[in-house]
């Protein structure tokens, strides 16, 4: 994993059950055409797009995720949901977060153990509802969408369109803190972590991999097994925290007091079975969120 890596165009990977794989040197969003072209009817489920950059590439609430080429990796997968309900769709992201987690984990812990990592940058956790940090320091990033497949047959009736969950990934893999000094927030990168530079490609072939192999698990046994070994991972149950609770909050309220960004102190309590978030108050009420941004 810490080999040189060869160039991005000559990269071998594939989707789930062997879909096909597009790599893109420069893309404005891996998200959007993903959502664009599976809606048009035009890639199978399984399809996996691959970026070297992007330039508008967005994160959850259509926030800004920086994307420099040549060091990180960003990519989307179109996951089938048949054998899924769609209301259980939104827990792949919290499976994809913690299968990715653990994958981050061996590697810091290969690092440690050659002499190579930074031990002073705290262990790779996950933070509710799927992100990955190392510390408080946030280094990759999941949003996902349901999109509708439509079936192109010609000289066929054609079918009911079919239900997706595009995921987007963005991981900081060989980033450096000059990268990201404008953002004004922990940020970190795989290179920090483990302090020296990761394959990109064998990475992601195993990030891939051991994300299908999750995807068959998670059909056959539901969340809860994911949430028993996210509890063993995260850092943060019991600690305080803030819930922000409304979609609209972007890079340029969330920071503020505007009705985009409406806020709520408290205690992380725990993680339900459902993979929901049981947080309590300042004011002592006890909520179960569902969707929302999670600021520690």
């Amino acid at each position: 994993m810490f080999s040189q890596e060869r160039s991005f165009t000559d990269w071998q990977l594939s989707g789930f059950g062997n879909a096909p794989a597009f790599l893109f040197r420069t893309i404005e969003s891996t998200h959007s055409l993903m959502k664009q072209r599976a809606s048009a009817g035009e890639i199978a489920p399984g399809t996996l797009f691959v970026a070297d950059t992007q330039t508008k590439g967005r994160g959850r609430h259509e926030r800004t995720w920086d994307s420099p080429a040549g060091k990180n990796i960003y990519f989307n997968i179109l996951i089938p949901l048949d054998g899924i309900p769609l209301n259980s769709a939104p827990q792949i992201t919290q499976v994809a977060a913690l299968t990715f987690a653990e994958v981050f984990r061996d590697l810091q812990e290969n690092a440690n153990a050659q002499g190579f990592g930074n031990r002073d940058i705290g262990k790779v956790t996950v933070k509710w509802p799927n992100d990955i940090l190392c510390g408080k320091s946030k280094f990759c990033g999941i949003l996902a969408e349901i999109v509708f497949m439509q079936a192109q047959r010609s000289g066929q009736p054609q079918e009911a369109a079919r239900p997706a969950l595009s995921m987007g990934v963005g991981i900081n893999v060989n980033s450096e803190p000059k990268d990201y000094a404008h953002l004004n927030r922990a940020v970190t990168s795989l290179k920090d972590i483990c302090g020296q530079n990761i394959n990109r490609e064998k990475l992601l072939q195993m990030l891939i991999g051991n994300f299908e192999r999750a995807i068959g698990q998670f059909k056959a046994f539901g969340i809860r097994p994911w949430v028993e070994a996210w509890k063993r991972m995260d850092q943060f149950i019991g600690a305080r925290g803030t819930i922000v609770v409304n979609n609209r909050c972007t890079d340029q309220n969330r920071d503020g007091n505007s009705a985009g960004a409406i806020k709520k102190t408290g205690r992380i309590i725990d993680m339900n079975d459902d993979g929901s978030l049981l947080f309590e108050c300042d004011d002592g009420k006890i909520e179960t969120v569902i969707s929302a941004d999670l600021e520690i």
